[in-house]
């Protein structure tokens, strides 16, 4: 478990300092490496934590912050498949290092292990900006050079100015989801999905004859929420499976 959420941790960071930061990147890819594996070692995860950074090293080529992605939907579902394979084959530990010790005298609960909770955050940073280049090449690969609307904004992608907006609501979308999934709250993560619909209902409806605003609406709300529902399915195995 500790290694998916690990894994997450690191392709969501590095995608985070790839928005960020625009000049000197190569020095703050190698500070957080080096921080990511010196926690990893706290952790008693050394070998986890370098995989992570070879896993985000290759994330960073295969997913460009802009224009297709040179694998398409490929890296995703590797990505997916890594982190599942982790929860199943390490679910739980019984030596979580010096900082799982620490974790063990101050943690909020007797079931919230160090590995769930470093799972935890590696979902939450992953589904910040990594969710939206997965929903930049969902759009890519399905809409070609017509993907520049809603979803592209929830991407991060330059558009026209319609369906404002999305470049806040993305993340933050992705992350009351996953929240409100994970504690069960099901009434008010069908309120807070269907209260975006009427929101965006107004412009959708003055779509264009070629429907692409919907389609846009669709592709990039759908994928998004899939997309936070899996990382909280993830975070709901590993706790089962520990």
């Amino acid at each position: 478990m500790i290694a998916a959420g690990l894994l997450l941790l690191a392709v969501g960071a590095v995608d985070l300092l790839r928005q960020m930061i625009r000049a000197g990147r190569a020095i703050a890819f190698a500070v957080a490496a080096v921080a990511l594996v010196a926690v990893s070692a706290g952790l008693d995860a050394v070998v986890a934590g370098i995989l992570a950074v070879a896993v985000a090293a290759i994330w960073t080529w295969v997913v460009p912050e802009t224009g297709p992605a040179r694998a398409g939907l490929w890296p995703v579902a590797l990505l997916a498949l890594a982190a599942a394979a982790c929860v199943v084959v390490a679910p739980g530990r019984a030596r979580p290092g010096l900082i799982g010790e620490a974790w063990a005298s101050y943690r909020p609960g007797e079931s919230v292990s160090i590995d769930v909770a470093v799972l935890v955050v590696g979902c939450l940073v992953f589904l910040l900006e990594s969710g939206n280049a997965v929903v930049r090449i969902a759009l890519r690969s399905e809409m070609g050079d017509r993907a520049t609307g809603e979803g592209d904004r929830e991407a991060g992608e330059a558009a026209p100015p319609t369906l404002k907006g999305g470049r806040l609501i993305g993340p933050l979308e992705r992350i009351l989801v996953f929240v409100l999934t994970l504690t069960g709250a099901y009434t008010l993560l069908a309120a807070v999905l269907a209260a975006k619909g009427i929101v965006r209902f107004p412009e959708i409806s003055r779509d264009r004859d070629d429907g692409d605003r919907a389609e846009y609406f669709l592709i990039g709300s759908l994928v998004s929420w899939v997309t936070s529902l899996a990382a909280a399915f993830l975070v709901w195995w590993g706790v089962h499976a520990g």
